[in-house]
C-alpha cells in the first residue's frame, strides 16, 4: 500500500510542478514536472499489474 501512494505523491507533485512552470513559464519546471506525472503513473500501472497477477496466483 505504501508504494502506491508515494507513487501517487509522485505524480501529484509532478502535476503541481508542471502547474507551477506554467505559471511561471518555466519550461524546465514543466518538463520536469510532466516527467515525474508519466514516472508516477508508469509506477501506478505497474503496481495495478502485481496486484492483478498476485490475485490470479492466489487463486490457485
Amino acid at each position: 500500500m505504501n508504494d502506491k501512494l508515494e507513487n501517487k505523491g509522485e505524480e501529484l507533485k509532478g502535476r503541481a510542478k508542471e502547474a507551477v512552470g506554467d505559471a511561471t513559464d518555466n519550461e524546465q519546471w514543466q518538463a520536469e514536472g510532466k516527467s515525474d506525472q508519466a514516472k508516477g503513473s508508469l509506477k501506478q500501472a505497474g503496481e495495478k499489474i502485481k496486484d492483478a497477477v498476485k490475485g490470479v496466483t492466489d487463486k490457485k
